[in-house]
């Protein structure tokens, strides 16, 4: 009854609202696309942190911060140190299995897709004892526990990709088809290493991983970050994925179906076992320690600077790699030059409006979001105004320039009375709110909103994605799933001067419009579901 009340009191208050139903005349395509252009040029060599590329990315993001009226939000100064370790591993020779007294070698990455987190030089793996364990996850919350009995020290822990709710029947199993945390890669690998496992491999599923097995081999040959804790965070020697053709290779041996192991360890009562299988490998790394760099501005509040509403936008990509048709420098143009733009242009809005937020306003460019987040959740550990006092964090990430959308795919709805605001705005552009299509790939737990949601801060990510004005669903969801397929986090994701920037400008209309109403005190705030 609580809560059906305060979604009545938000109705009826953003139903009042009064923002300017033309700020989408406010709206500057001709900046986005020259900032976009400009951090996705050859020069920035791919932004990847402790490079050149970071130094010039950005010193560019503070020139244009200031520009658009925003101050320095770390005193006197627009940067955040964040204090990392990279870490550069490669995999000596073939990956070795021992099964049923039979060798299998795996080559990496096109097989295995391996590294090690941790700073040694020298890695070696030999003979570990393989356990299979389900999904790997332990959780009182949905009262499952796929490491019931197992002793892990020295030991290989082999898990699925996902949650069981995606493979089960049963839709109140976990969240049924929407990715729960306990489905991530990176939950997994935290939790083998805090049940104590020498070393953990993730089974790839396209489908429950939201991406091809390009991706976590992609990530595997380039270089690593994590937060220089001196070794606080505990992490196993080795991390990685096999490939589901690999995986069959190994348990086809050892007479298990993959497919069937998988519904099997979707239903509850699912015991974990040893295999008769080892594993070795022998990694070398590279360690540079080094501070990176986030960027954020703020416009401070005239009534309440103590309390803020955070905009994200992460500045970094994957630098220069493995050449993919002749081109070997990962510009990141969507992922996430546009996206900067879009923040810089709702900044550049709120500054030529004249208008004077009761809150501060804080646009956070954050680094290291594709090696795990790392730099929004230093910031949310070392914030600028307090968790307790950060309304609300509006984040986008991989914006492509398709043209106008019908839809507002929310990543993250459900999550906060953030979803009534976004509907009242969303409704005077004519359009509507589309929860996550995609739920079951997670999502909302691999962008920069997420080190806030975890701390009580209501997040969204929103954008138009898959319902075009022009073309209709079924091309928006073409084009956006060739993307995923052949562009995300490859060579090919460059500035396109094609781009139709039009649905892109709504998108920062309507983000422009949501934080007018948030940075006003007379009205409810956000809460988190």
């Amino acid at each position: 009854m609580k809560n059906l009340y305060i979604l009545l009191t938000l109705l009826m208050f953003f139903a009042g609202c009064r923002v300017a139903s033309d700020s989408i005349s406010l709206v500057d395509t001709e900046e986005m696309k020259r900032v976009t252009k400009e951090l996705s040029s050859d020069q920035y060599e791919g932004r990847m942190p402790f490079t050149k590329g970071e130094e010039l990315s950005v010193n560019y993001l503070a020139k244009e911060l200031g520009q658009i009226g925003f101050e320095p939000a770390f005193g006197d100064s627009y940067f955040q140190n964040v204090p990392m370790v990279m870490i550069t591993s490669s995999v000596k020779g073939d990956v070795l299995f021992k099964v049923n007294e039979k060798t299998i070698q795996l080559k990496a990455p096109d097989q295995i897709a391996i590294n090690s987190p941790q700073t040694l030089e020298r890695v070696l793996i030999n003979s570990s004892k393989l356990v299979f364990a389900g999904f790997g996850i332990d959780s009182d919350e949905w009262s499952w526990n796929d490491y019931e009995g197992l002793d892990l020290k020295g030991k290989t822990l082999v898990v699925m990709i996902n949650d069981p709710g995606l493979y089960s029947d049963d839709s109140s199993l976990f969240k049924g088809r929407e990715m729960t945390y306990f489905g991530r890669w990176t939950y997994k690998f935290e939790e083998a290493a805090r049940k104590g496992a020498e070393a953990v491999l993730i089974i790839h599923e396209t489908e429950g991983a939201g991406y091809d097995f390009n991706v976590p081999r992609g990530s595997s040959i380039t270089p690593r970050f994590f937060i220089d804790d001196n070794g606080a965070s505990k992490r196993c020697l080795v991390n990685g994925w096999l490939s589901a053709e690999s995986a069959e290779i190994i348990f086809n041996e050892l007479g298990y179906d993959i497919d069937s192991l998988r519904l099997a360890s979707a239903k509850r009562g699912f015991k974990p076992f040893e295999l008769n299988a080892a594993f070795s490998a022998e990694i070398s790394n590279i360690i540079v320690r080094n501070s990176s760099t986030n960027v954020a501005g703020i416009l401070r509040g005239k009534i309440k600077p103590e309390e803020a509403v955070i905009i994200t936008a992460h500045w970094d990509h994957f630098g220069i790699g493995e050449p993919q048709n002749g081109d070997s420098i990962y510009n990141g143009a969507v992922d996430n030059g546009t996206t900067m733009a879009w923040a810089i242009e709702i900044g550049r809005m709120l500054n030529i409006s004249g208008v004077e937020p009761e809150r501060s306003v804080i646009i956070l460019f954050p680094t290291a979001e594709e090696q795990g987040l790392i730099g929004s959740e230093y910031y949310a550990q070392n914030p600028v105004v307090s968790m307790e006092n950060t309304i609300a964090c509006l984040n986008n990430d991989m914006m492509v320039p398709r043209g106008r959308m019908r839809d507002v795919t929310m990543i993250g709805y459900g999550y906060s009375t953030l979803d009534s605001l976004y509907e009242v705005m969303a409704s005077k552009q004519d359009r509507y709110l589309l929860p996550d299509p995609n739920s079951h790939t997670g999502l909302f737990f691999r962008s920069d909103h997420f080190p806030f949601y975890k701390r009580g801060v209501p997040s969204i990510w929103a954008y138009g994605c898959y319902d075009s004005r022009e073309h209709g669903k079924e091309w928006a969801k073409s084009s956006w799933d060739d993307f995923i397929a052949n562009v995300y986090h490859r060579p090919a994701d460059n500035f396109n001067p094609d781009w139709d920037w039009s649905g892109v400008a709504e998108d920062v209309s309507l983000a422009y419009d949501v934080l007018r109403e948030l940075v006003k005190i007379d009205g409810p705030r956000p809460k988190i579901k």
